[in-house]
This record gives structure tokens, sequence and C-alpha cells, in this order.
């Protein structure tokens, strides 16, 4: 079922073979009908997960990228609209000559060719490939397909069956029950497919007499039925399900050289993230229009993690809706935070709310980090605040504005249709020596990040705003487009019109969030001096 997480099993599997020295990358297989997911609310599958080359993507493809420490490129995600669009442009073009097409075999052809073309083009050793949603679900049926005439082309020894599961436990007789297991095995069993491994996804370790039961009625020996309990940390997955002996049976099976994984780096990873956890918590105030979902903000979170351990400190979020916050309720609503963050967004639910936190967060001297809709709302802020402008907006929040300060990218004003239409993937960005930025970034001229919008900083605006405090220290190549903004007498007071979430890695923060969280650190430990004195 979703949220079960068989992303972060399908990264963690990737992560064994990766550390037997095994050549490894993942493909996502998400059988919904849209071409990507960027369309998509973030209520319905999380947040967007946006590639280098510009891919909008399900959220999954996150981890392969944190876990692996590799980039992964748009096409290995295959969805239904991709394939049902590729599949139809052929028969437009004549290339079926006269064929009835049908589910099989063109649509299950064309599922097959996308896998082995990532296989060809990557020259991987192993390809992990995760298939979203749910045995059973009608829209899945073809990729289930495709991948049991898979194995019989290929043979068994060069395709290798996973499927992950639930095991509850029912509170009234404290009982780990196999039969939801079962009967998803069966369920699989019908499309033609017989697991090689179940894995099973339980509150806590399985019991013996559990994994008796599924090795008995799935027909699977007991070493291939594997434990994956809940954890506290995510990057202890790929360790638990060595220990549970994942990579020897996998390379076993598919007959690769049975090698020991090195797995000495990313336990000192994990380590350092778990002593920080432990270590006084910095509580930073998420302010979004999405937290009734975390997974819409899933990689900031892990962002600010990553950045904590290097800094040896916890991170505790307060989530905070953005809806119908006045100035005046801010202060009750962030006031333990010691840091602020204003995430993505779009349109204008919520946007006042965040305007009226960015406020706060200016002339209350909390330490801010704005990220792309937040960029542009703190710009907003300043100009209503500080130049005066009190009317100045974005025409994304009132088409009608007398002063845009944010505005529509030019090339975007001839855009009709939305998917895939906006500023996406990596771009590269000049700083300007001596800012912030600058110094963030570890004196780098130049660097690159992601992006995913639509609307910028109205260059009309620029002088004034710069006249009067606000630095933009980072800016397109052209100097066109502004990518940072900053205030020096702030101890911290930083936007991005990018997604510097994308490129952080366990071990390897993102710059801007080492630099955020550190400040908010720090204002917490000024705020508890200030306390003991006045004690």
């Amino acid at each position: 079922m979703s949220g079960l997480g068989k992303g972060i099993t399908t990264a963690s599997i990737a992560k064994i073979l990766q550390s037997m020295g095994y050549r490894v990358t993942t493909v996502k297989m998400d059988p919904y009908i849209n071409i990507d997911a960027g369309t998509m609310n973030p209520f319905q599958h999380g947040e967007v997960w946006v590639t280098e080359d510009g891919g909008e993507i399900d959220l999954d493809l996150g981890h392969y990228e944190r876990f692996l420490d590799i980039n992964i490129p748009k096409d290995q995600n295959i969805t239904t609209g991709q394939v049902y669009r590729e599949v139809i442009q052929e028969e437009r073009r004549g290339d079926y000559l006269g064929q009835t097409v049908q589910i099989i075999p063109h649509i299950t052809d064309k599922i097959k060719q996308k896998i082995r073309d990532v296989a060809i083009k990557t020259g991987v050793d192993v390809l992990v490939v995760e298939i979203g949603g749910t045995v059973g679900d009608i829209e899945s049926m073809p990729f289930l397909e495709a991948l049991r005439q898979l194995r019989l082309e290929e043979g068994p020894e060069n395709v290798f069956f996973v499927h992950v599961t639930l095991v509850p436990v029912l509170n009234v007789v404290g009982e780990q029950k196999t039969k939801p297991t079962q009967h998803s095995v069966r369920e699989l069993r019908e499309a033609g497919i017989d697991p090689d491994m179940i894995v099973c996804r339980a509150v806590e370790p399985l019991t013996p007499e559990a994994k008796g039961k599924i090795s008995m009625f799935c027909n699977l020996e007991e070493r291939a039925v594997i434990s994956e309990a809940d954890v506290s940390n995510i990057y202890k997955v790929p360790l638990l399900l060595e220990e549970e002996g994942v990579g020897d049976l996998i390379t076993e099976r598919l007959a690769l050289e049975k090698r020991k994984p090195d797995f000495s780096e990313w336990k000192k990873i994990v380590e350092q993230m778990e002593t920080a956890e432990e270590m006084e918590k910095v509580t930073i105030a998420m302010v979004g229009k999405y937290i009734g979902l975390r997974d819409s903000y899933i990689s900031i979170t892990e962002a600010l993690k990553h950045a904590a351990a290097v800094l040896g400190c916890g991170i505790q979020i307060k989530w905070v809706s953005s809806d119908n916050i006045s100035y005046d309720m801010v202060g009750e609503q962030v006031a333990e935070a010691d840091g602020i963050l204003v995430p993505y967004g779009f349109g204008s639910r919520g946007a006042e709310g965040k305007i009226n936190v960015i406020r706060y967060a200016r002339e209350n001297r909390v330490p801010f980090l704005g990220i792309c809709f937040g960029f542009q709302l703190a710009t907003i802020e300043f100009a209503r605040n500080v130049l005066g402008i009190r009317n100045a907006n974005s025409v994304e929040i009132d088409p009608d504005t007398p002063n845009p300060v944010i505005d529509l990218l030019p090339e975007q004003k001839l855009v009709k249709e939305k998917g895939g239409s906006m500023r996406l993937g990596a771009h590269p960005i000049k700083l300007e020596p001596g800012t912030i930025a600058y110094k963030i970034y570890g004196g780098n001229y130049r660097i690159s990040e992601r992006h995913r919008h639509r609307y910028e900083v109205n260059p009309d605006y620029i002088q004034q705003f710069e006249k009067h405090g606000l630095k933009f220290s980072g800016r397109s190549l052209d100097g066109r487009r502004m990518e940072i903004l900053e205030i020096k007498d702030h101890p911290c007071f930083i936007a991005t019109q990018f997604h510097p979430e994308y490129k952080s890695r366990p071990g390897k923060p993102s710059p801007i969030f080492l630099h955020f969280v550190k400040a908010s650190k720090e204002h917490k430990n000024r705020k508890n001096k200030a306390k003991k004195g006045g004690d």
C-alpha cells in the first residue's frame, strides 16, 4: 500500500549492492496516468522531486539520490502516461503497420523497452526497479505483466522479485498478523509473479512465529522472509537489511560474485546522526500550507537533519499552518522557534500568513530561510514594510497589482500548458564576492542549484531593494534573474529562488542549510544565556 516504505526499501537494497562494489542505479515506475508528478498537489503524493535535468518526479527518487549519492535523470521515472503517449505517437506515425494496438504486447513491450534502455544506457551491474501502487490495482496490472514477461525473457538468474508487505499488530491481541501478507502474495501470484523475497514492514521486528508462518504459507525459505521494523533513522535501514542477509541472498540468486559490503563510511554517517539526535535540539518553525502531509516537505526535513548532524545538534520541527496568521498572532505561533523556514508553495492561500511570519523574523532578528516561494514572499515583505510600497505583490497572488515586485518570467507569458513548463532543473548561479552567500559556498564564484518556478523578482525594483539593504548576492550568469537575497545586519536572513534541499546528502549537507541551522543553534544559545542572566 502507499506509504509503506517501498522507496526506502528500494534505496536500501540498492545501497547494499553499491556497498558491495557493484554499479547500481534505480528506476521508479508510477502507474498513474499523469506524464509526471509536476501537476500534482503535494497532498496527493507528497513533494515533487526535481532532477538535475529538469524532471518532476515522485519523492522516492529523492531517497534514491540521498542514499546512493548519485544524480538520477528524469528518464529513470516511468509512468503510465509516458508509456501510452509514446505508443499512441508510434501508432499515429504508422509504426505498427496496420496492427491492432493492444495492452499486450504493445504497452507491455514499451515498459520492458524503457527498463532495458536505462540498463543499457547506464551500464550498471544491477538495475533496481520499484513499482509504485498496490498489487491488485487495475493501473498496476500492465507493469506487473511486463515484469512477468521480462523474467521469462531474461531468465530467473537475471530478474529477482522483492515484495514489500505490511505485518500489522492488532491491539486487542498483541499478535503480529500474517494474513495480509498471505493474501497480498496470493494476489501477486495471480498476476504470474512469485516473489523471491518478502520484506515485511512492521512496528517491531518479526517474531520467529510470524516469520515461520509467512515462509510456510508463501512458499519461501525463512531466510527470504525479511524483517523491516520501524526505525527512528531511515539511514539505518540498509544496515538492518544487510543483517537480515539481503545482500547475500540477492547476489546468490543473480549469480553475482559474493562480496562483503563496505559500510564503514555509511556507519559513521548514521552514528553521527544518531549522536546528534541525542544532543540538545534546535527548534525550526516550518511555516507552510501543506503541513497536513509531512511528506510534502520531506527533502527539507532531511536537509535540516543532514546539517544538524554535522553541527552536533538535534532538530525539532514545529509545524505551523500559514493559513490565517495575522501579524499579531505570529509571536505566539513561533515563540519557541530558534529559526524560521518558509518553504515553497503556489497560489494565494496562506501567502499573507507567510509574509507576516517573514516580517516577524526580520524585525525580531530570528534566523530565517526562505526557499522558492519563500524567497519571493521575502521580497514582497521587504517592499511593503521597508520600502513602503504597501500594495507590492506577486502577479501570481494578485494579477492586477500596481507594484508587481514578483512577475512572471518573460518566457512564461506565452506558455499554455502547465505540465513540465516551469524553469526546471539545475542552472548555474554566480555569487558576488564579499557577500554572505559567497562565504556560505566557500568562496566559489559559480555554483549550480536546482529550480522549479514560474515567477521571479521584477528587475525594475532591484535598485530600490539594494539601496535599502536587501542584497541580491546570487544571480543568473547573465545577471537578469535574482537567485539569492540576504540582509547583512541580521543574524541570518537569507532566501533562495532555487531549492538547495535537492542536493543535500547525509554527510554532505547543503551549504545554505548548514548556515541556517548553525545560525539557529547560535540564536538558541543566546536565548538560553539571556534567560540564565535574567534568572
